[in-house]
């Protein structure tokens, strides 16, 4: 064997190790590249997942203010027929003019009553607020929805007559 052929063989081992140790970094990098590739896969679909809950979290919400709407209409509706029901006496009141021109009608007499004098309590008085049986919601309930065929407003329990 001549020294041609001698140094060839060993610059191809140089050559073929050189490519080896290549191929095993490259697929090394592959298997990075695809668990990569899997996990981007995997939160994609995550956030596919999290769009989908997103848009039926919207519907819901769209639908619960689209409720809650009609039922603010209904009550300023509501709150401004009572409203031209509590200023009507008034307007009529004013529009009578002078004491002696028309007697006060049944409806309006509450108007020119005097206010009854507050009696002295006669329990002591307790440091923590008292709870009543009715909830705001309830008294909200009360102003904003009259019964029908109701033609003056209830008191409102707890108040002062």
């Amino acid at each position: 064997m001549s020294i041609v052929a001698l140094s060839m063989n060993i610059l191809l081992g140089v050559l073929l190790i050189a490519a080896m140790a290549f191929g095993w970094r490259l697929e090394r990098q592959l298997k990075a590249l695809r668990a990569g590739h899997d996990n981007f896969a995997k939160a994609v679909g995550d956030l596919d997942a999290a769009a989908r809950r997103a848009e039926a979290g919207l519907a819901a919400l769209r639908l619960a203010s689209e409720e809650a709407e009609e039922g603010l209409a209904a009550r300023i509706e509501t709150a401004r027929a009572l409203s031209e029901q509590l200023d009507r006496p008034m307007s009529d009141r004013s529009r009578r003019g002078t004491p002696g021109d028309a007697a006060p009608s049944r409806d309006d007499d509450w108007l020119d009553r005097p206010l009854a004098p507050v009696r002295a309590r006669t329990a002591p008085v307790r440091s923590e607020p008292q709870t009543t049986a009715r909830s705001r919601a309830r008294i909200d309930d009360d102003l904003f929805e009259p019964e029908i065929g109701a033609g003056r407003l209830r008191a409102i329990p707890g108040g002062r007559s």
